[in-house]
């Protein structure tokens, strides 16, 4: 299995015009949201706790999370959590309210998806790795993490394996916005 620094270094080399990053924190949450939204029914009590499809899923998330770091992991746990109980608001909702708002969450999510790969002139990740799937919302975490100067570290090390190919076959990095 692919190291948090592969995976996100080979996220980041798709993901290099700030427009098309712009899109993802708008556009990732957005179908995470829809997704989340979509698997809240049906819910089962378990020991007095709801469980949904959506529940189950998510578990399944974190556990892939924090099996790649154990900070980032936690805060993907909390993310999902609330995420998880906003679709389950939802899900009790009416039937078509819950419907109309999961598609339209998940096809206005993609549009804004596939409006930043339009300005990066590349395809979307997923594409060449499905686990790209995964790594989307783990690599807005981390952004936000760089943005308050946390695992510097961990952004030189992507930083360096991004440019390394870049440079390699003369393009630019000047994009780069990890």
């Amino acid at each position: 299995m692919k190291t948090l620094t592969e995976h996100l270094s080979h996220y980041a080399a798709y993901h290099l015009d700030a427009r098309n990053v712009a899109t993802h924190v708008v556009g990732v949450p957005m179908i995470m949201l829809a997704v989340a939204t979509m698997l809240a029914r049906p819910v089962w009590l378990v020991g007095g706790l709801p469980v949904s499809p959506a529940v189950l899923v998510s578990l399944a998330c974190v556990l892939f999370y924090l099996r790649l770091d154990l900070r980032f992991g936690l805060t993907m746990a909390v993310w999902l959590a609330v995420f998880v109980a906003f679709a389950h608001g939802l899900a009790a909702q009416s039937t078509v309210l819950w419907l109309t708002t999961g598609i339209g969450l998940f096809v206005v999510g993609w549009a804004i998806q596939f409006l930043g790969h339009y300005y990066e002139g590349r395809k979307p990740a997923f594409v060449d790795d499905i686990v790209g799937l995964l790594i989307g919302p783990l690599f807005l975490v981390v952004k936000l993490a760089f943005a308050l100067g946390w695992r510097l570290d961990l952004k030189a090390e992507i930083e360096r394996q991004v440019m390394r190919p870049r440079a390699q076959t003369g393009s630019g990095c000047s994009g780069l916005t990890v």
